[in-house]
């Protein structure tokens, strides 16, 4: 007798985009695997769309939220309420190939301390290259820049299959990440500090504290409209990187290892602000000193977080950081000149 299959729950965060939102549910509509519902987390939508999916889609689970909850906020309401074992929180600027959920379904249950899994993220507009947000499987530095096996900052490479295998991976992309309930919930969920950017490494970095594993599996196969919610080069995009970023390394690393790495990261975050007035871009210029200050003043909560991390610590930061690149991805990028994944890892690794 063959094994039934598992429910997942897919959960779509959404604010505002009828005509994106549209296109991923017919896309969802035409999965070869049936054993799922749909969750719609609608984050106060100002456009109609609470009684657009009403109209035309009744059978999705929506939940009409009363305030923008970002990302993080959106993905764990969803969670609250989904009957799944798995939880798959989804972009509403996706679409996916029809066989897409039963490799991520296998891998999850071929192995239990698989906590978290994403697929193959490619471009949507150029199907040939690797999307910026999460490739073949995210990765990190000790400094908390993370880079991907496809992705290094802005330089998207072409897909000619160099990164089908599976494999585990630092952080698996909260464009698509397949999650286990249980531990999602033993983890504490989404951090709804960090609303949205980043708050998916965050929770793949507690999985592994807490002794569990993060893979990739590119026989799944997604495609990504990155920066629909927020344009790539805005002044609230680099802001959420940089104090996402720097609330991770804060918040997740023990003391010791925090203050040393802390140091050498402050210093790096200077050089990007004086590279940033050198471009004359402002929007990065005020992100970066918008993130420092938030950092500087928000010490409560970052101690919050520190012993939140810590009460589900089994794992110590020796046996994470052999997950990370060794070096500085920032300056392999921009001082030795690698671009590629592959590049990358020889030199950080």
């Amino acid at each position: 007798m063959a094994d039934s299959q598992p429910i997942v729950s897919i959960i779509i965060p959404h604010w505002n985009g009828i005509e994106v939102l549209s296109e991923c549910l017919e896309s969802l509509n035409q999965s070869t695997f049936d054993s799922f519902e749909i969750i719609v987390s609608d984050n106060a939508s100002s456009d109609g769309s609470q009684a657009w999916i009403k109209e035309n889609h009744p059978d999705i689970i929506l939940l009409e939220n009363d305030e923008n909850y970002g990302y993080a906020g959106g993905c764990n309401r969803g969670a609250d309420i989904a009957k799944g074992d798995f939880l798959l929180f989804l972009n509403n600027d996706t679409i996916q190939d029809q066989n897409w959920l039963q490799p991520l379904v296998d891998r999850m249950k071929s192995d239990d301390s698989i906590a978290a899994l994403q697929p193959k993220i490619l471009n949507y507009y150029n199907r040939n290259i690797f999307d910026y947000a999460g490739g073949s499987g995210g990765h990190m530095d000790l400094f908390c820049f993370p880079f991907a096996r496809g992705r290094v900052f802005l330089e998207q490479e072409e897909d000619t299959a160099q990164y089908d295998n599976s494999e585990k991976c630092f952080w698996a992309s909260g464009t698509t990440i397949m999650v286990r309930k249980d531990l999602f919930r033993a983890a504490g969920k989404f951090d709804k500090t960090f609303f949205a950017h980043m708050e998916e490494i965050d929770l793949c970095w507690r999985f592994q504290a807490m002794g569990f594993q993060v893979w990739a599996e590119p026989e799944s196969v997604v495609y990504h409209k990155n920066a629909v919610s927020l344009p790539m080069h805005s002044h609230r995009k680099y802001y959420l990187n940089h104090r996402n970023s720097l609330l991770m390394l804060f918040g997740n690393y023990s003391i010791t290892v925090a203050f040393y790495v802390g140091f050498i990261r402050m210093m790096l975050e200077f050089v990007a602000l004086g590279y940033a007035f050198v471009k004359l871009d402002w929007n990065h210029v005020t992100g970066i000193l918008r993130s420092l200050g938030w950092i500087i003043f928000h010490p409560i909560t970052i101690l919050k977080k520190r012993s939140r991390f810590n009460q589900i610590r089994k794992v110590k930061d020796r046996e994470i950081m052999a997950g990370m690149a060794k070096t500085s991805v920032v300056l392999a990028y921009y001082l030795g000149r690698k671009k590629t994944y592959l590049d990358m890892v020889s030199k950080a690794s």
